[in-house]
């Protein structure tokens, strides 16, 4: 079947003005202006109502956090208290029901917002949440996102003198034994793949330094992504002091972790020297505008790390933090604080486009997604601007990001329908509120 997308309004592909051609999920032909398909097509789809642009990529999140929005112990709190004060709660109430609907809500939002693939990095192993990444595997495949899993994992518990309840965490041979088999069992490299495996160690306060070398050693063995937190605040910095006697990228280096494998969430209190050695051994960042924000955390150094060789990708981050998984909101997050940090002139909204799609693809070290080309896999968001916030917008694109896109009309990935007239295909929205806010009510028990 070959479907012709057909004259968009706006598209965020270079000769592409009459749309793109779509046969077996791949993007097979661009139309520039004035011209045809080069051979015939089978199916048109008039897109003359739409700006489209490349399906987003979020690249760091905590799906289960849906449970804990503006929950009222963890609200206007900084990095740590805001831990402190939910770890306790994650512990007693995230279950296998708890989250798998935590999980299917967020790919679900993220989706209709326009994104394509997820990322979401889980951490909390509390006693029978053991197939956490089973779970995610199976609502992945439900919701129709294309995914990586991410087996994060934290060690170092409050008896460590770590952060998290002991309830919360498992032991390097268990951790290490179930990262070798969701390898084994999920990690697909082929071009398309729907689902790949990335393993997350927390952040260097929760896991210890043998469980980030070996986790090295694994992600080489079954060619993966390695991720964890990293330069988030600077209660991190000083307690990287305090433990390790080295600051946070120091102390990746002496962990192995200084390569082109690894991406790492919100890298904030990064100074020019780390800035360029992460540059110069090609390690990502994922930049979390929101979360750092609502966090009072800091500001992204983009220009530089992307300057200095880096990938940087977005991230929406927990939902607890956020407090919601809107990618497209998180793009024009990413535009204003970025102007506050540089200026109006050096940041525009092509960086940010860029940021949430080719520059989160390289985080996640896929080729084969993160742009409208010949050859990449039709993953796209198509957006209306029949909203009252965009009339009277001169620059289509544009606008999608400064007069505030919040969902998307359409979604395709792998050249399927998953969203269609803003709402996910086969699934009942409202029964996914019901279920998901019935379980949430848990999390509040304590009040």
């Amino acid at each position: 079947m070959r479907l012709w997308i057909k004259d968009p309004i706006a598209i965020l592909a270079e000769g592409a003005e009459r749309g793109v051609v779509v046969e077996d999920g791949v993007i097979v032909e661009l139309i520039g202006s004035g011209k045809q398909p080069m051979l015939p097509v089978d199916q048109t789809y008039d897109a003359s109502r739409h700006v489209i642009i490349p399906g987003l990529i979020n690249t760091h999140h905590h799906f289960f956090q849906t449970l804990t929005r503006a929950h009222p112990d963890a609200i206007n709190k900084e990095l740590f208290p805001w831990l402190n004060a939910l770890y306790s709660i994650w512990a007693r109430h995230v279950t296998p029901e708890t989250f798998r609907l935590g999980s299917r809500l967020a790919m679900t939002e993220l989706m209709m917002s326009g994104c394509t693939t997820a990322s979401d990095h889980h951490y909390l192993f509390p006693m029978g949440l053991e197939q956490a990444m089973d779970i995610q595997a199976e609502e992945a495949e439900r919701v129709g996102i294309r995914m990586t899993l991410n087996r994060g994992s934290m060690n170092l518990s409050q008896k460590d003198g770590g952060l998290p309840p002991d309830s919360v965490v498992q032991d390097e041979d268990t951790i290490l034994a179930d990262c070798e088999r969701v390898l084994t069992k999920y990690h697909d490299t082929s071009k398309g793949s729907k689902l790949q495996v990335a393993l997350a160690p927390c952040a260097p306060f929760t896991v210890t330094k043998r469980l980030m070398r070996e986790s090295v050693t694994l992600a080489e063995k079954y060619d993966c992504r390695l991720h964890t937190h990293l330069g988030e605040t600077i209660d991190e910095d000083d307690y990287c002091l305090e433990k390790f006697n080295c600051r946070p990228v120091d102390y990746l280096e002496e962990c192995g972790w200084l390569n082109e494998r690894v991406w790492l969430a919100h890298g904030i209190h990064f100074n020019d020297d780390e800035v360029k050695r992460l540059g110069h051994a090609c390690v990502g960042v994922c930049h979390c505008p929101t979360s750092n924000m609502v966090l009072a955390s800091g500001q992204c150094r983009t220009k530089e790390l992307e300057a200095a060789g880096s990938p940087v990708g977005l991230g929406v981050d927990g939902s607890a933090s956020n407090d919601n998984s809107n990618l497209i909101e998180g793009v024009r997050h990413a535009l204003m604080i970025n102007r506050l940090t540089y200026d109006a002139a050096s940041v525009t909204h092509f960086d940010a486009f860029r940021w949430a799609t080719e520059g989160s693809a390289r985080c996640l070290g896929r080729s084969d997604i993160g742009a409208i080309k010949v050859g990449m896999m039709a993953d796209m968001a198509f957006y209306s601007l029949e909203e009252l916030r965009f009339s009277g917008a001169g620059d289509p694109l544009a606008a999608l990001v400064l007069c505030g896109a919040h969902s998307a009309d359409r979604v395709m990935i792998g050249g399927a329908w998953t969203v269609e007239d803003r709402l996910p295909v086969g699934m009942d929205v409202a029964k996914l509120r019901y279920e998901h806010g019935a379980v949430a009510k848990r999390f509040l028990e304590s009040l």
